[in-house]
């Protein structure tokens, strides 16, 4: 047996992916040179450890054995590193944060500056809708996670980061202007829904039910990414939150349009269980945002006090 660290780590990224093209984007690699390091690493085995059939990958027993014994070794080459880093005296160890989706728009700057100036830190980055969010913080799933609305259930310690706003919004093209549109008005534009558990539908369906609004529901779309896609398309309106479509704004692709109730004001918040027992890494980011979160905001964030 002949086989390197980098083969175990691309064979351990195929079949999380089951995917030679996207095992190539995510490790940065040709896809011709991930086949060629995955068919070297096969040579060593007779046992097959997939197998390819209409195009699909499927890992065979004797492969997903051989996987859980590359984690395995992988986990233990990452701790000689970590051992190292902390002899040295660095900060060493896995920072875990789920996100929900619309908060991939506000955590990396929060992010960046640690992970950054901390080496030894290795970042594990969930971004998901705020149900299975928040089932995985109760699971104990991860150190912590960003959401904007604070579940009732949990009981959790939190850091408040910063405002955040949703506003009606439409296409660029939209007839309609600067002045408030009326509720019945409102009550005859299509509108387009996120899925269900996600917190932006959560606060546009509070906002309508408050409102006594009868809606047109239009369509129903699981990201905010697809929102704004269908939005530019002139499908639609919806609720959404500034901090996704400020680049669409400023380009006139998208426009806010103002009504009586909105915008609507939730807040970005670090949630954690009071019962979690915080490891090093976790307790040093706490320390930092506390530090650092108001120069953060004002370096990233200071757009959102024009619009």
């Amino acid at each position: 047996m002949n086989y390197s660290l980098h083969q175990l780590a691309i064979f351990l990224k195929i079949v999380e992916t089951k995917s030679i093209t996207k095992t190539a984007e995510s490790m940065h690699l040709t896809q011709p040179a991930v086949s060629i390091q995955l068919k070297n690493f096969q040579s060593q085995f007779e046992v097959p450890l997939i197998e390819i059939i209409n195009k699909r990958i499927f890992i065979t027993d004797f492969g997903k054995e051989i996987a859980i014994s590359a984690e395995n070794i992988i986990n233990e080459v990452n701790q000689i590193d970590y051992r190292l880093m902390k002899f040295k005296g660095s900060l060493t160890g896995t920072l875990k944060i789920s996100s929900v989706s619309t908060g991939k728009y506000v955590i990396p700057y929060f992010l960046s500056d640690f992970v950054n100036n901390n080496e030894g830190v290795e970042l594990r980055l969930d971004v998901s809708n705020k149900s299975k969010v928040i089932e995985g913080l109760e699971k104990n799933e991860t150190d912590f996670s960003l959401v904007s609305i604070l579940p009732s259930q949990l009981k959790l310690n939190r850091i408040e980061l910063m405002p955040n706003s949703l506003y009606l919004v439409g296409n660029g093209k939209s007839k309609h202007g600067k002045e408030q549109i009326s509720k019945s008005q409102l009550e005859n534009l299509p509108l387009i829904y996120r899925e269900e558990g996600s917190a932006t539908r959560m606060a546009m369906e509070k906002f309508i039910e408050k409102s006594r609004i009868s809606v047109r529901k239009k369509i129903e779309l699981t990201s905010n990414e697809a929102v704004k896609q269908a939005l530019m398309a002139g499908i639609g309106y919806s609720i959404m939150p500034l901090i996704g479509i400020r680049n669409e704004l400023q380009n006139k692709q998208l426009k806010i349009i103002p009504i009586k109730g909105l915008p609507q004001r939730t807040t970005w918040n670090l949630v954690w269980l009071k019962s979690k027992k915080l490891s090093p890494v976790a307790k040093a980011f706490i320390v930092y945002l506390e530090k650092n979160k108001n120069n953060l905001i004002k370096q990233h964030f200071s757009w959102i006090e024009g619009m």
